[in-house]
């Protein structure tokens, strides 16, 4: 089983513009609503490529049902902690040029007692869990350092993929990681500097491995992804497709990597199958994930050479 943790799901609106103009009237020609959050998008796409799949996390009475009815349409199972309030909504709004702004926003607040409740749920459910997933930002009231403790909670022989950005992935680390995948923003922000060569990106991602990570998958958007860890290195070049949106390429790089983990795939094919994942999600509009038959078309287009 692939096991998904989201901290803080959302309710991602989804607005197509012909041009985004800021301080001025702008009127929307499509509007997409999803009920998703990072480690959701990623259980629901484990799902898509035949994987057993199950999602935890924190979730509100506000809303909470149609994130549950979500799930069980894609057959996922699930079991959440709980708590009074809304869902977060977050906008993505996306001009005629495939050009994203996004406004997120923070999460209701979630109380110490519900937090110790989710860390024993995932002692529990790693327990039968051969990857563990766990990604996104975290709400109002959780520490940076509650990944390391969810990693530090999960059974030793499940392997971790943790997909958060700045201090909570650096945190994590300390928990024992199979492995992260940041994109290229991300990994400049840890490290505080331009990375503009792949021989650059390829030591940034080893300064993670020195961190504590022992593979590294480096999103570079419509370039591909680079996979290392730390001996051998991968680069995969994404195929050309039409862009319908790039929210949930992430999200759905992580699930396709998760599958390929647990079937016990060389990292090779752990970075082709998410890249194809990855590259099959933008072709859908919103926070759509990928579909099975666009997966395989782009998987059979791409290859993987020594980085």
């Amino acid at each position: 089983m692939i096991l998904s943790v989201c901290p803080n799901p959302s309710i991602d609106c989804t607005m197509e513009l012909e041009q985004l103009v800021v301080g001025r009237l702008n009127r929307v020609s499509n509007k997409i609503v999803t009920y998703s959050g990072k480690a959701l998008n990623a259980a629901i796409g484990v799902r898509r490529l035949g994987g057993d799949s199950f999602a935890t996390g924190f979730m509100y009475e506000n809303e909470g049902s149609l994130f549950v009815s979500t799930l069980n349409n894609e057959g996922v199972k699930n079991s959440f902690i709980w708590n009074k309030g809304s869902v977060r909504t977050n906008y993505k709004i996306v001009d005629n040029r495939s050009m994203l702004t996004e406004i997120n926003d923070k999460g209701e607040h979630v109380d110490e007692q519900s937090q110790q409740k989710l860390i024993s749920l995932v002692e529990n459910l790693s327990k039968t869990s051969s990857v563990v997933i766990m990604s996104g930002s975290l709400p109002t009231g959780v520490n940076a350092d509650y990944y390391k403790k969810l990693c530090l909670a999960c059974n030793k022989n499940a392997k971790k993929i943790v997909d958060t950005e700045g201090e909570k992935l650096i945190n994590a680390l300390e928990g024992g990681v199979y492995l992260i995948k940041p994109n290229l923003s991300e990994l400049e922000n840890i490290l505080g500097k331009r990375l503009t060569t792949r021989k650059e990106m390829l030591e940034g991602a080893n300064a993670l491995i020195d961190k504590g990570a022992e593979n590294v998958l480096l999103s570079l958007g419509r370039e591909g992804a680079i996979l290392t860890d730390g001996h051998s290195a991968y680069f995969c070049k994404s195929a050309a497709v039409a862009v319908n949106s790039t929210v949930g390429a992430g999200d759905s790089m992580v699930a396709a990597s998760a599958v390929m983990i647990e079937q016990g795939a060389d990292k090779k094919e752990i970075l082709r199958c998410a890249v194809a994942a990855g590259t099959a999600s933008i072709t859908t509009p919103g926070t759509n994930l990928f579909y099975r038959d666009k997966f395989e078309e782009i998987y059979g287009k791409i290859f993987v050479e020594n980085a």
